[in-house]
């Protein structure tokens, strides 16, 4: 059986080391805690991580430079 090859955490390229701060008015913050609450969401910060860089990528991918435009 082959043996599990593991990868200490300072050699990992995924080294959350920026530290983003923003803020929400009142009705945003409702609205990420409803959201929250009804779809049970374990991780908030995991979340809005994902759902901002998927927001990001997404938006890039449709910018791409293009040769006939």
């Amino acid at each position: 059986m082959a043996k599990k090859i593991t990868i200490s955490s300072t050699k990992r390229n995924s080294l959350r080391t920026h530290r983003q701060i923003f803020t929400l008015n009142d009705e945003e913050n409702k609205a990420l805690n409803r959201y929250i609450s009804k779809y049970k969401v374990q991780n908030k910060s995991k979340l809005i991580r994902e759902t901002l860089m998927f927001a990001i990528i997404r938006k890039m991918e449709e910018d791409h430079p293009t040769l006939f435009d």
